[in-house]
């Protein structure tokens, strides 16, 4: 009797150590045939970003202030990752303005934003076409099994439908930012990439051409079309497969003589807010992150009254919450960062703006304020 319980005992710790294997194996087949987890810099890119003062001696980006991916992790809410209850996820698709291909051709005199959910954005200014972190694809994951979906199932216009794009932004390359589906299908409808060190090695191993990518440390600039766009420092982290923080992660500056935006990428709350509105503040118009956060990693992702007082740091007219409207990545109610920006900005009497998306912001003219997510 006790050999056989014995041996019973053996047999399954064998069987779960063989499941282990065959999943570790096969997440490591995964990570090194699937495109979606980009390149690796070498040569003088990858001596260009080791040279970074950002770069520390332990061969990984660092921020400017102390940051723990972690900040307290409890074990009781793993479950509700993987739950849509508690109104994590709204009832139905979201309402949005469907565009027609005729939609970009009649530009305004002042800059025109167009939100696609999350933190994508469509910056029309003075002439000039960007995408800002175009994540359009379905789920913000290497695979769809590995990811909730996108809210609404259609964009606010087609890929087809979209215009030539002078300059593609991006932030940083986790998944929800920098997406290889999404790169692949407009690839070829853009004339440049402007991209923070490290994710050159990503598009190029996408068949993105090396003559059409930039990469920036942050406080480097380049002039577009008599528009100056400055990387300029975030407070995360960055990654994608099994690596952390080898690619740099920013913000982006957007400055012409006439019109004045910021960008604030993926940031906890920091002191970098008020060093770039002193350096190019103020700004017209701020679009800021709100939304996926937690206490757990509260260093990384902003409190949306954190957000608020972001953007009194950057010194900025109005702002615009991002980073939420598309997909569930933390355990907040999905309508929770709106609701509480925009009683902050209203504390603060800071000017706040909330569109639908496909819904047009033009800059100095038109702030969209419908509380539509009631």
């Amino acid at each position: 009797m006790i050999k056989t319980l014995l041996k019973f005992i053996k047999n399954m710790i064998l069987g779960i150590l063989g499941i282990i294997l065959i999943v570790v194996i096969t997440g490591a087949v995964f990570v090194n045939v699937s495109p979606q987890f980009g390149g690796k810099p070498t040569g003088e890119d990858l001596e260009r970003l080791q040279n970074s003062p950002n770069y520390n001696g332990e061969g990984v980006f660092k921020n400017q202030e102390i940051t723990l991916a972690s900040t307290g992790f409890k074990w009781s809410t793993i479950p509700k990752f993987f739950t849509t209850g508690g109104n994590k996820v709204p009832e139905s698709a979201l309402p949005q303005n469907h565009l027609s291909k005729d939609y970009f051709e009649n530009e305004p005199e002042q800059p025109r934003i167009t939100w696609f959910g999350h933190s994508a954005l469509f910056v029309e200014m003075e002439g000039t076409t960007i995408f800002i972190d175009p994540m359009l694809g379905e789920v913000p994951a290497p695979h769809p099994l590995l990811g909730g979906s996108r809210f609404n199932k259609e964009l606010p216009v087609s890929i087809e439908n979209l215009p030539e794009i002078d300059l593609v932004l991006i932030s940083h390359d986790h998944y929800d930012h920098l997406d290889y589906g999404s790169i692949q299908k407009i690839k070829k409808k853009v004339k440049q990439f402007y991209v923070p060190l490290g994710i050159k090695a990503h598009l190029t191993e996408w068949g993105v051409a090396e003559e059409k990518i930039k990469e920036f440390d942050w406080w480097e600039s380049s002039t577009l079309n008599g528009i100056k766009f400055v990387s300029t420092p975030a407070r995360h982290f960055s990654g994608r497969g099994f690596t952390r923080n080898n690619t740099l992660w920013c913000s982006w500056v957007i400055k012409s003589e006439n019109n004045s935006i910021y960008f604030s990428g993926d940031s906890g709350y920091g002191k970098h807010f008020k060093e770039i509105g002193e350096t190019y503040g103020p700004f017209d118009f701020a679009m800021m992150e709100c939304g996926q956060y937690n206490e757990q990693w509260a260093h990384i992702h902003m409190m949306p009254e954190e957000t608020i007082q972001a953007t009194v740091d950057v010194q900025a007219k109005v702002m615009m919450p991002i980073h939420w409207g598309a997909f569930k990545l933390a355990l907040h109610e999905w309508t929770d960062p709106v609701v509480r920006a925009s009683a902050k900005a209203k504390e603060l009497n800071v000017k706040m703006t909330t569109p639908i998306i496909g819904e047009a912001i033009i800059v100095n003219e038109k702030y969209p304020v419908n509380a539509w997510w009631n």
